[in-house]
Order: C-alpha cells, then sequence, then structure tokens
C-alpha cells in the first residue's frame, strides 16, 4: 500500500504521526511511504532520518494527498486540506467528528473512508488510541493549570502545592477516566488538595486505592459539582463519551460561583467541551477571561510536547496502521473488531451513530460494508 504522512498545519500542531521507526516498519511489510517535507521537524526528526528509514521525501502536502491509499496524520483535517481529500482514500487519524459539523460534511462529501482513532476500541470498552495523548493531555492539564493560576496570568495567585503554613490549591477533576486520573496524579504529586468525580462507583472505588491520600473521590452529579466549584481554584474537565459530544457539566450561570481567578481547563474541548464557555483556544492565544475566570481550553495540548506525544502516539497507533496497509481497511476491519469501531464515514455515508445523532444527518449502519 501508498502510505502518506503529510506534515500537520494546525496552528501550534508540532507533532507527526510516525516517527523514522514506524516507517522503517511499514517499508519493512513491503509499503511505500511518502512523507512530506519537514513534517517531522517540530517533533525533532530530520527528513533525512525518513530517508534513511526507507521513505520518499515530496516537497508538498498536494503530492502526499494526490498519491496516498492511506494518509495517516495526527488531527483532523482543516478547510484548506478537504478538497485534497480523494474519494476511497482511507484517512487514518484523530476526527472528533461529533464536535465539527462542517469537518463531517466535508468528509461525507469526499466520498472517503475516515477511520478515527478516537472511536478504535477494544472488548473491555478501552479506547488504545486515546490512551497515550490522554495520559499526556491529562499531565499537562495540571502543568498549564498550575502556571495559569499565577497573578501576571490572570489567575488568583496560587501555588499549586502550597507551603508551610499556607493551604495549597483546591484542583476539582471532572471525570476519572485517564485524563482525569492522569490530572489527579499530577496534582497530588505538587502536593495540592485533589477532588476528583465521576458518576461510577467502582472507578471511584478504584480510584481511591490507588491515589495518593491527598486526593478525595466524590461522586459526580449536579448538586456536588455545584458545591465543589465555590472553593476549587483549579478545576480540570476531562469527560469523554467515545465519539460524541462531552456534556455541558459546568454552566456560563454556574461561573458566577466561582473565585476571580479560578482556571479552568477543558481538555474535552475537542469533542465540545464540558464546560459551557469553553471553545477551542491554540497554543499561540491560549486563554480567554470570563466573568473572571480564566478558561485554558486548547484543543490539541499534546501538541505542545511533540516529541514525548509523537513516540507515545505511534507506540500505539502502529500496529494498527501497518495491519491497515498489510490487509486493506475492508479486509482489517472485517476481522478485528476494535478497527471496526474506528469507522465512521465510508465513501459518503456516516456509519457510526453518535456522530449522526449530533448533526440529525442520516446513519448507515457499518456492518453494510463489511
Amino acid at each position: 500500500m501508498i502510505v502518506g504522512l503529510p506534515k500537520e498545519i494546525k496552528n501550534n500542531e508540532n507533532r507527526v504521526a510516525l516517527t523514522p521507526g514506524g516507517v522503517t516498519e511499514l517499508v519493512k511489510n513491503g509499503h511505500t511511504v511518502y512523507v512530506q517535507a519537514s513534517a517531522g521537524n517540530g517533533s525533532g526528526f530530520s527528513d533525512e532520518e525518513y530517508k534513511t528509514a526507507g521513505a520518499t521525501i515530496l516537497p508538498t502536502i498536494e503530492e502526499v494527498y494526490s498519491i496516498a491509499e492511506m494518509i495517516v496524520k495526527v488531527k483532523e483535517p482543516i478547510e484548506s486540506e478537504y478538497k485534497l481529500i480523494k474519494e476511497n482514500q482511507l484517512v487514518f487519524t484523530y476526527f472528533h467528528f461529533a464536535s465539527h459539523e462542517p469537518l463531517t460534511k466535508a468528509m461525507v462529501q469526499s466520498k472517503a473512508v475516515c477511520l478515527a482513532y478516537e472511536t478504535v476500541e477494544k472488548k473491555d470498552r478501552s479506547l488504545p488510541l486515546l490512551v497515550p495523548m490522554s495520559e499526556v493531555a491529562g499531565r499537562m492539564a495540571i502543568q498549564k493549570g498550575a502556571n495559569y493560576l499565577e497573578k501576571p496570568l490572570g489567575g488568583r495567585g496560587i501555588l499549586l502545592g502550597g507551603v508551610a503554613g499556607v493551604a495549597p490549591a483546591k484542583v476539582l477533576v471532572l471525570g476519572g477516566g485517564i485524563v482525569g486520573t492522569e490530572a489527579a496524579k499530577m496534582a497530588a504529586g505538587l502536593g495540592a488538595d485533589v477532588t476528583i468525580m465521576d458518576i461510577s462507583l467502582p472507578r471511584l472505588r478504584y480510584l481511591s486505592d490507588i491515589l495518593p491520600a491527598n486526593v478525595k473521590t466524590v461522586m459526580s452529579n449536579s448538586y456536588n459539582i455545584a458545591q465543589a466549584i465555590k472553593s476549587s481554584n483549579l478545576i480540570v474537565g476531562a469527560v469523554l463519551i467515545p465519539g460524541a459530544k462531552a456534556p455541558h457539566l459546568i454552566t456560563r450561570e454556574m461561573l458566577k460561583d466561582m473565585q476571580p481567578g479560578t482556571v479552568l481547563v477543558d481538555v474535552a474541548v475537542d469533542q465540545g467541551g464540558c464546560i459551557e464557555t469553553c471553545k477551542p483556544t491554540t497554543h499561540e492565544n491560549p486563554t480567554f477571561v470570563i466573568d473572571g475566570v480564566v478558561h485554558y481550553c486548547v484543543a490539541n495540548m499534546p501538541g505542545a510536547v511533540p516529541y514525548t506525544s509523537t513516540l507515545a502516539l505511534t507506540n500505539a497507533t502502529l500496529p494498527y496502521v501497518i495491519k491497515l496497509a498489510n490487509q486493506g481497511w475492508l479486509q482489517a476491519c472485517q476481522n478485528d473488531e476494535e478497527l471496526r469501531k474506528g469507522l465512521n464515514v465510508i465513501n459518503g455515508q456516516i456509519v457510526y451513530k453518535p456522530v449522526a445523532d449530533a448533526f440529525n444527518m442520516s446513519f448507515t449502519p457499518v456492518e453494510n460494508y463489511l
């Protein structure tokens, strides 16, 4: 198969979908890989390294899309890429369709095959291609939140871990999945007073067992959230419904109950956000303030640490990329239920129900194609 690796062009997105090591494995399996010039520079991988791995370097993004049967990316295509995607071309990346109607309609119109990292799902319902970036984003949420709590950046002026004789900051984490767990670990490690909420009692029991003593577990419901936000200094939104829009757990009205200088970090923003006032921002302009509350809503947080992120992502995606290249998307998805659940759009039809439901668009069961 001919595999194309374009350079990411989303604002300050420095990751690349495959390392030179990943290219080596594809070439060993008999595939041809075309890499756009400088695609790996942001992650610390040179064109020369990709050449040594067996790839051919192409100067433009148009040439990569034109020649490739499968495009492997990190982030969803942006508007300037829509016209480059061809009928029957397989595009394997993070799409997050349910939060972006123009992208959904463009991919339907392209008649490409869109296989989304975020909905590839194992039998135990875990999401193997979300895990590495969720780990990075969860840890970064605390790094960034601690930073924006500083007064010059709009925060309340609180040191996350406090000092002797001064209480630490209060951190509220909404969601006990991978992002929430990593955020709670990071905040606890810095000495914060941490509360993590989830709707699953078994999950809360598990978190209570594994997390440090300065992390409290609380059942997530409207009342408990409304009470907790009043005294929290840093609030991390870490809620995920696979492939669907995140629910709003914090409304605009609730901002008035927060202390001035409270910091909100909504990691779910690429799925619509679980905080009503959050809208996607960029690493270039990461924050905005509403009612005295600082909002950090960067939709590609791991893009700020591209070397770590690219290695972590390739570790997770490469076995699936090789399977798709070796067998073709149809055979691979027939043989592998995990990959099958990643199919969102096939040749002009939405085949993942939460995406169709998000925009009241027509839905075709994926089985019709397999």
